[in-house]
């Protein structure tokens, strides 16, 4: 008898071990509808902190096992065609929080444009007013941006303190200050550098912000053909240091002692992302877009003139021959004011 409950026994714990061994894993259970409604609730409009550069437009971020995309150059093409959402260390607010199968998407500041209804497109006009028929949407102009949350298969059972963390990379819900949410973005040297409120070379405007603040002058001057901007930070008697930048970047560092001492620096001490621009309308424009220039032909340079024009020479009518008044073949005749290509 003793036998056979040892021999039962043995086999129950077999059984228990075999998936252990398989490498098998007991799964998360999905998301409850009343987890669900409980984190829409908590995290709704809640204020959190920006952990990396959001693009305005359609496409937020995706963020899946920790990594975020788009990153790198793609990210950074994406907020030079639409413009930063928002960037690391600027406070955001959550407008929106929806659960999908196998994600969860989480809108900041409004979220992306959205579509309009067919509805709201109509608008009724009269004598006396005239309007929309149905009221327009609050986001229609919205700048804001999204984050999806991607999960393997399901949105797994979570806490708050659980998505929070999942959300660490992008969004930061402990931060107690601006600036707090912008130190854990930058590298160690940069931290301690703006903590000490120090000036590296490399720097960028951001990160000089945070160090010293604004400045109470700034220059604009010329080295030879090259534009740079001069932020001076002190006054005698006391140290005064000038922050030479060329863009967005620190390339000079000169500090004058009260003792009369001269320190200059333009080693470049760390090295930083290039800061996104918004680009402007004729940087977007494509390289095949349509021209009556011929092929060889210089776009007009004219300040006063930036779209094409076309001179047509004037014939007497059924002659085919040239206008009288304008004898020159192929230039104009006096008093043409060539109209502009619509």
């Amino acid at each position: 008898m003793k036998s056979r409950r040892i021999t039962a026994l043995s086999a129950l714990v077999l059984v228990l071990t075999l998936p252990a061994l398989a490498g098998d894993s007991p799964q998360a259970p999905k998301l409850s509808k009343q987890t669900r409604l409980e984190l829409e609730h908590l995290f709704n409009a809640e204020l959190v902190y920006v952990r990396t550069p959001f693009p305005m437009g359609k496409d937020g971020l995706r963020l899946k096992n920790g990594v975020v995309t788009p990153n790198g150059a793609e990210l950074e093409q994406k907020l030079t065609m639409w413009g930063p959402a928002c960037k690391p260390g600027d406070a955001a607010r959550i407008s929106d929080v929806v659960f999908k199968e196998n994600f969860i998407h989480i809108e900041i500041n409004g979220g992306p444009v959205k579509k309009q209804k067919w509805y709201q497109r109509i608008s009724v006009s009269g004598a006396n007013a005239g309007g929309p028929v149905a009221p327009s949407d609050s986001s229609a102009n919205a700048r804001g941006s999204f984050v999806d949350l991607y999960f393997d298969n399901y949105v797994p059972e979570m806490t708050g303190q659980d998505l929070k963390q999942l959300l660490r990379p992008v969004l930061d819900f402990e931060a107690k200050s601006r600036e707090e949410a912008y130190l854990d973005t930058v590298p160690p040297k940069v931290k301690d550098a703006i903590q000490n409120h120090q000036v590296l070379v490399g720097m960028n405007h951001e990160m000089v912000m945070y160090s010293k603040g604004r400045p109470p002058k700034k220059v604009r001057e010329h080295d030879g053909e090259v534009e740079y901007e001069e932020w001076i930070y002190g006054e005698p008697p006391q140290d005064v240091e000038f922050v030479r930048f060329i863009g967005d970047e620190v390339i000079r560092l000169e500090t004058m002692k009260v003792d009369g001492q001269k320190i200059v620096k333009t080693e470049k001490e760390i090295e930083t992302e290039p800061a996104p621009k918004v680009a402007k309308k004729d940087d977007v424009r494509p390289a095949t877009a349509p021209t009556l220039r011929r092929a060889g032909e210089n776009p007009d340079t004219s300040p006063s003139n930036d779209r094409d024009t076309v001179q047509v020479p004037v014939t007497m009518p059924g002659s085919g021959q040239p206008d009288p008044t304008n004898p020159t073949p192929g230039a104009p005749p006096p008093n043409f004011t060539p109209a502009p290509v619509r």
